[in-house]
């Protein structure tokens, strides 16, 4: 599907909507925050470990529930918005993510923190696809709404990023919840900025909510997600098959039920535009490659290389100033050269970065790391900010929430994707370190939940046994996150060949639509 469009002449006045890029600052606000809390917790991890004492799986389970929850509620959410008003779900969304937050900020054990990231993940849902939506009903123009979707797409790539030195920065000055705590201040804002700027918008023939929909989408994409992170952790069991016939056949009566219903959550008829199905297989695997690497450099740069935590925040910075850049301009480059070719070396460009680093030791230079940081923040911004202007472009601004849900799910999944699979490699490989001699039985299996567990259980063991154990869980580690980079690598090379193709003859849109 097409939007209907005219070059612009000096009809434009009339389509400008006053006040249109103060609203959108209050929507990257909420985009920033959204996608900032997926990271802030990388390097929080060693201190979370010490003062909740999760297994590895629950350390894991921290990390990435608030991504699997996002994603398997986008859709619905989406769709919601078009039905109620997507300002609406917004402003309810940002007063929920706000309360939950503190929450999270005063968990006192594992489970209960894992409880409150799913719950924050609830509210997270409601926040990321009204924002793509609004801004899809906020400009007309579609070379204005480029840069407006590269402007929350530079938000969203980046808070991936700046999470690490937000994390760094409180966690050297405050205790852990304290990056949960950041959030009231900013869901404040955009609350009562946004009740006055932010114009309502709806579909106005939405059709009923359908109720099974939302819970075979949840179903679904939880069950698979799920089984692809036990798979990648401990191999082949039978609690990741069950998860995965679960999730796959939940995901299959989803789609066939959409394409039954006379007014459905997701139009799945949308995929069959190649242009469509190619932009979000890009996107999801674009902030794979990006999600994954900031996840597990975090932990390399504090726990192998001793940095402290703002330093090592600081240290990914890189990747967001190329997010940013590359976000802000990726519009214009599309237009000057293909969508083909500028996703396509966005993809390449993050594939040869994470190739770089399966040359990665204990004792590499910050210079290498931090140009690679660069070249797979630029990559990512290209190739994100691109691929979400084809999917918003592609349909008609009635279904603007339904086709923002699939671009954020695609986001969501992604980040969720290089979490569970990439940081589940380093996880397996990590576990099969050999403990050096005389460390008691206790002690070897904290060090083996984690290289945080390692650090922490080494405390109390003799100065040369504890420094023999940590080398050994370092040297491990390490290890995990050559060949995890190596198989990010071969994904990414991979996917840029299959945009090339798949992204023939796509363009965006240019004149005022009308």
């Amino acid at each position: 599907m097409t939007t209907s469009t005219f070059k612009s002449t000096g009809h434009t006045e009339g389509v400008r909507r006053p006040g249109r890029w103060l609203a959108l600052s209050v929507l990257v606000l909420a985009v920033l925050l959204v996608a900032v809390d997926a990271t802030v917790l990388g390097l929080a991890t060693p201190f979370l470990s010490e003062d909740l004492e999760p297994t590895g799986t629950q350390l894991l389970w921290i990390g990435d529930v608030y991504s699997f929850v996002i994603a398997g509620l986008l859709v619905s959410m989406g769709s919601l918005g078009d039905r109620i008003g997507r300002k609406k779900l917004l402003l309810i969304g940002a007063t929920a993510f706000g309360a939950v937050s503190v929450l999270n900020a005063y968990a006192t054990s594992p489970e209960t923190m894992i409880v409150a990231r799913a719950l924050l993940g609830v509210a997270g849902a409601t926040l990321m696809p009204s924002t793509l939506a609004l801004i899809r009903n906020l400009f007309h123009d579609p070379r204005e709404r480029s840069l407006a979707i590269g402007i929350w797409g530079a938000m969203a790539s980046a808070g991936a990023a700046v999470g690490p030195v937000v994390g760094g920065f409180l966690l050297e000055h405050f205790w852990w919840g304290s990056v949960f705590l950041i959030n009231l201040p900013v869901m404040a804002v955009l609350v009562l900025v946004g009740v006055k700027l932010i114009p309502e918008s709806k579909n106005p023939n939405p059709g009923p909510w359908d109720l099974p929909s939302v819970a075979l989408s949840l179903v679904g994409m939880i069950g698979v997600v799920y089984a692809i992170k036990e798979l990648a952790s401990h191999g082949p069991s039978l609690d990741a098959g069950l998860a995965a016939l679960a999730g796959a056949g939940a995901l299959t009566w989803f789609v066939r039920r959409q394409l039954t219903l006379p007014a459905p959550l997701l139009d799945m008829r949308l995929f069959r535009h190649r242009g469509f199905s190619g932009a979000v297989l890009a996107d999801l695997l674009t902030i794979l490659g990006l999600s994954g690497l900031v996840f597990f450099l975090s932990q390399f740069f504090q726990l192998v290389q001793g940095r402290q935590p703002l330093e090592a925040g600081l240290a990914e910075l890189p990747a967001a100033i190329g997010a940013v850049t590359a976000g802000l301009v990726a519009g214009v480059a599309a237009r000057c050269f293909s969508v083909r070719s500028v996703v396509t070396a966005g993809l390449a460009a993050v594939g040869l970065s994470l190739a770089v680093l399966t040359t990665l030791d204990q004792h590499t230079g910050y210079p290498l790391l931090g140009a690679a940081l660069l070249v797979v923040g630029v990559g990512a911004g290209f190739a994100f900010t691109v691929t979400a202007d084809v999917i918003l472009s592609s349909v008609p601004k009635e279904q603007a929430g339904s086709a923002s849900a699939v671009s954020e799910t695609a986001y969501e999944l992604g980040a969720a994707l290089g979490i569970a699979v990439l940081g589940s490699i380093v996880t397996g490989v990590y576990r099969g370190f050999t403990v050096p001699a005389g460390v008691p039985s206790d002690v070897a299996s904290a060090a083996h939940e984690s290289l945080g567990g390692a650090v922490e259980a080494s405390a109390s063991l003799a100065p040369q046994t504890a420094a023999a154990l940590v080398s050994a869980g370092q040297e491990a580690f390490v290890d995990g996150l050559r060949i995890a980079a190596g198989v990010g690598a071969a994904v990414l090379l991979a996917t840029a060949v299959a945009a090339w193709f798949l992204l023939k003859g796509q363009k965006l849109a240019d004149g005022i639509e009308h």
